[in-house]
């Protein structure tokens, strides 16, 4: 034992020894680099001129933080910045600040990851750094739960941080916007741009918000710092400008958001949130989340931009423009409530429409205004010079004040005269349900006239909407047989597509005094011809029925007129040979005989007038010579002497004949519009199209078979209504030539 005792007594110094040698090495091996820069409180409290901050600091907890490994950005306010933050809130020293404003300070100035100036201007994209393409990073700071009285109720809410929903791993921590030559110049912006946000302020080339950056790239061991010459407390959101400005004596804006509040704000019970609450606070109040209607462009509450990428917040922001309570109070009184008693009547989408005419998914730069759309895909239809009373760059947007409010489409267009008359709906559901009429009659640049039927009108004629399946409905009186949903639309779209004139020259502002025939639709769009007599208008299909619809009242929109009728503008549903038929039946008719050729042509039902090759519902033009033509069609042998006929040559010879006569998927009248050379009905002896010209101006219609020869129209006994046709009468026959 003794010896053993012994033996341990030598090798335990040296043991020890080695264990020395060895703390060395290791401590060497992985000691701090003495070429590493201080940390970044270590960096402030050296430095000096950072009393005041490197206090709050430490009052906010964050002394430890800062002073480890890490990668952090910090926009360092200097003692300079506090000296001026001191005067504006009335206080002497930093031991006036409590630890909340403390914190949020430290924090807003505090963004995540290290970057230099040169790398603030580049956005981080999901694909790699886009140069020159970011004004903004996130920072440390949200604003988290919050007790507000909601409905006369404290409730303890959260914002939306997506647009339209929450995501629990997401605290909705609030931007910092700043301002470089790199970005000005990459995206042509200026000074100006800036001064019209900040006009008592230098723009210097790389501000933060309205301060200065007296110094950038100070480099620590745990990121960056930038000295700035002002205190930048946590900016408000766009929802939060509008509830501090509803808060004040005389406000501004509260018009505006109490539509946001009352029809397009909810705050929906969350149990997970609830229950990090609790663990968080200890406390058992129930949490909600502040959600704005999905169908708006954004949230205004929402911090974190689209989310479409990460960090997409970097490059752009949401925009805001709030017209003023008096230019809101004008609007809703002239226009919003015409036909209501209260605003509480408007459908909601009314409201959604409003709204989004006032935002845009982008940062809106005063400059570059005539770039950017709203919402709605209109253009921003403000003078920024004149109508902007108000600019601010908020945490999650640019918010502008206005003294007017946008001439959206929707309320200032002959669409509007449905949109906004609680007697219209069936129209104004039609008129939104994809079918295109929305966005064609509310162009407020494009002069239409509208024809607009009432809820009661289309009711009595069997129309309807069944709200629980979502679907057209149609039982026509005289049958008392439904029709598909299918078919209920498609007739619907063919009635109101029949009262929609592009009117560029207000053709029909005298339809008092007047009569004449007009095309519906658009330029991209024909639509079928209707004719007007003196406060009364009617398509072919009122010819058959015998009625018309009458002019019951109208209203001037800033792009037209809309007419109030009593009767629909009804379509035909019979075969134009029946049509032609009936013109053959007059005295001393012109159209006899062309009839007597047709009606015992191997191509007509003398049933059901159908012309073999027309198909209802598509557009024609039928070019009936006259009588003294048709006999020189005889004469000429292009046309059998007798009308029936007697061998397959002279059957083959009036086919061809009717079908050269017949223009398909075209309907050209005397108003200009339809001009060129166009497709017939007829196969020549290879089977290949065969083509006749249309020669049109207002007031004059010819047409050229393919040998040049001409058939001039007879103004007085053309223009004829047939399903989706125009019928004429003609000098002279058209002969097709083979070559």
């Amino acid at each position: 034992m003794k010896r053993k005792f012994n033996y341990y007594l030598l090798i335990l110094p040296l043991l020890a020894l080695f264990a020395s040698c060895s703390r060395d090495v290791f401590d060497e091996y992985y000691a701090r680099p003495d070429y590493l820069e201080d940390p970044i409180y270590q960096q402030l409290d050296a430095r000096g001129n950072f009393k005041n901050f490197t206090a709050l600091i430490e009052k906010a907890g964050y002394k430890d933080i800062l002073s480890k490994a890490g990668y952090w950005t910090m926009f360092a306010p200097n003692d300079e910045a506090f000296t001026k933050y001191f005067q504006e809130k009335g206080i002497s020293d930093v031991s006036k600040i409590d630890d909340a404003t403390a914190s949020k300070i430290v924090k807003y100035a505090l963004v995540y990851n290290a970057f230099r100036e040169d790398q603030l201007s580049d956005y981080q994209s999901g694909t790699g750094w886009v140069k020159d393409n970011a004004f903004r990073r996130r920072t440390a700071y949200y604003d988290g739960y919050q007790t507000k009285t909601i409905n006369g109720t404290p409730t303890v809410i959260v914002d939306a941080n997506r647009n339209g929903f929450y995501f629990l791993a997401d605290n909705n921590n609030k931007y910092v916007s700043y301002f470089t030559d790199e970005y000005f110049a990459a995206k042509n912006l200026s000074a100006t741009d800036f001064k019209f946000f900040y006009p008592n302020s230098e723009y210097t080339g790389f501000n933060l918000f309205d301060g200065k950056v007296k110094e950038a790239d100070i480099i620590a061991e745990n990121g960056i710092i930038h000295e700035v010459d002002k205190v930048s407390v946590p900016l408000l959101n766009l929802d939060q400008y509008l509830e501090e400005d509803s808060k004040k004596a005389i406000s501004k804006y509260s018009r505006f958001r109490d539509i946001l509040e009352k029809y397009l704000v909810t705050y929906v019970f969350n149990q997970t949130v609830t229950t990090n609450y609790k663990n968080f606070t200890g406390k058992s109040d129930n949490v909600s989340i502040k959600f704005y209607d999905t169908r708006l462009s954004f949230s205004p509450n929402n911090e974190n931009y689209i989310k479409q990428a990460d960090n997409d917040g970097q490059s752009d922001a949401y925009t805001l423009i709030v017209p003023e309570n008096e230019a809101m109070k004008v609007f809703t009184e002239q226009i919003l409530l015409k036909h209501f008693a209260d605003l509480s009547l408007l459908p909601k989408y009314v409201f959604q429409d409003l709204i989004n005419a006032h935002m845009v998914q982008n940062a809106v730069w005063p400059s570059k205004k005539a770039g950017y759309s709203n919402a709605l895909n209109e253009s921003l239809r403000f003078d920024f010079n004149s109508d902007v009373t108000d600019a601010k760059i908020l945490s999650n947007g640019f918010f502008y004040g206005t003294n007017k409010v946008q001439k959206s489409n929707l309320f200032y267009s002959v669409y509007t005269s449905a949109y906004l008359d609680p007697k219209y709906t069936l129209a104004t559901r039609l008129f939104n349900d994809g079918s295109g009429f929305k966005e064609m009659i509310s162009n407020i640049n494009t002069k239409y006239t509208l024809f607009l039927p009432s809820d009661d009108l289309l009711r009595s004629l069997g129309y309807g909407y069944n709200l629980d399946n979502s679907s057209w409905t149609y039982t026509p009186p005289a049958t008392g047989v439904a029709a598909t949903s299918g078919v209920a639309r498609f007739n619907l779209i063919r009635l109101l597509y029949n009262g929609i004139v592009l009117t560029p020259k207000n053709e029909l502002n005298n339809i008092a005094t007047t009569s004449g025939i007009i095309r519906t639709g658009d330029l991209d769009l024909p639509g079928e011809y209707i004719k007007w007599d003196r406060n009364k208008v009617y398509a072919a299909g009122n010819e058959v029925l015998g009625n018309s619809a009458k002019i019951v009242g109208f209203e001037d929109q800033q792009n037209g007129r809309t007419y109030y009728i009593d009767n629909v503008i009804q379509f035909s549903e019979e075969a134009q040979g029946l049509k032609i038929k009936r013109l053959s039946e007059t005295p001393s008719s012109q159209f006899l005989t062309f009839f007597n050729y047709l009606k015992n042509s191997s191509i007509y039902n003398t049933t059901t007038g159908a012309i073999q090759g027309v198909v209802l519902g598509s557009s024609y033009t039928f070019i009936v010579p006259n009588n003294a033509a048709m006999a020189k069609a005889v004469a000429d042998g292009v046309l059998p002497a007798s009308a029936i006929p007697a061998t397959q040559l002279e059957k083959d010879q009036i086919v061809d004949f009717i079908r050269y006569h017949i223009l398909v998927n075209k309907t050209a009248s005397d108003d200009g519009l339809v001009t060129g050379l166009f497709e017939t009905l007829r196969k020549n002896g290879f089977d290949d199209k065969t083509y006749i010209t249309v020669e049109s101006t207002p007031g004059t219609l010819s047409f050229k078979d393919n040998n040049f020869r001409d058939a001039i129209y007879v103004k007085a006994l053309s223009n004829n209504l047939a399903d989706r046709s125009l019928i004429h009468l003609v000098d002279n026959y058209l002969k097709y030539k083979e070559f």
